[in-house]
């Protein structure tokens, strides 16, 4: 058996813990180990705020809010980077996250460095993602990590640490997609091992 879920949250501070207890519940229910749960919900609680600060432009999302839920994001306002998507999908072997928006993307100037080994022995995912539609993994990137004095910036560097697998890349003309995965591990007598 495996599932998924796709949230289109609009960009405020409150829709980080809204997805972050809706994965973990979803993990819960499912009977995946605590421990990898946390680590997820942690990555997860760090894309979508990075969605939130820098996922649209600021004079949309006022815009967004003054006119009210009705007309955010539906297209006839011009108002879509006032929203951003989370994706989770879940089987019996890993869990993959993706955190799409509609912002400006990553910057060219960021500096950015190859992705490093992944840490569970898995090969990246031979199959195309928005992330690098190629499909080639080679164009995986990962952050730079910030000063040691900064006072933001860590969120993409801590997504790192906490997933198997992490992609950051820019959706042509449609904003940024951060995209990562780990390994599950359950818990016995799991709803998703069952099967």
């Amino acid at each position: 058996m495996s599932m998924w879920w796709s949230l289109h949250l609009r960009r405020e501070a409150a829709s980080v813990p809204l997805a972050r207890r809706f994965l973990l519940g979803t993990m819960e229910t499912a009977g995946v180990d605590p421990d990898i749960s946390y680590d997820l919900s942690v990555a997860l609680s760090e894309a979508c705020a990075n969605a939130v600060e820098h996922g649209g432009d600021r004079r949309d999302a006022e815009g967004a809010q003054e006119a009210g839920p009705a007309s955010a994001g539906d297209g006839r306002s011009g108002h879509a980077s006032g929203q951003y998507r989370v994706t989770a999908y879940l089987d019996g072997e890993k869990c993959r996250i993706e955190v799409a928006d509609s912002g400006p993307g990553f910057s060219a100037r960021r500096t950015l460095r190859p992705a490093a080994e992944p840490s569970g022995g898995c090969p990246p995912d031979p199959q195309p993602s928005a992330a690098h539609p190629s499909g080639d993994p080679s164009h995986a990137r990962t952050a730079a990590h910030p000063a040691a004095m900064a006072e933001s910036g860590r969120g993409l560097g801590l997504i790192e640490e906490l997933a198997d697998h992490v992609h950051f890349g820019n959706r042509p003309g449609r904003g940024a997609v951060v995209s990562f995965d780990k390994v599950l591990k359950w818990r016995e007598g799991a709803l998703l091992m069952v099967s």
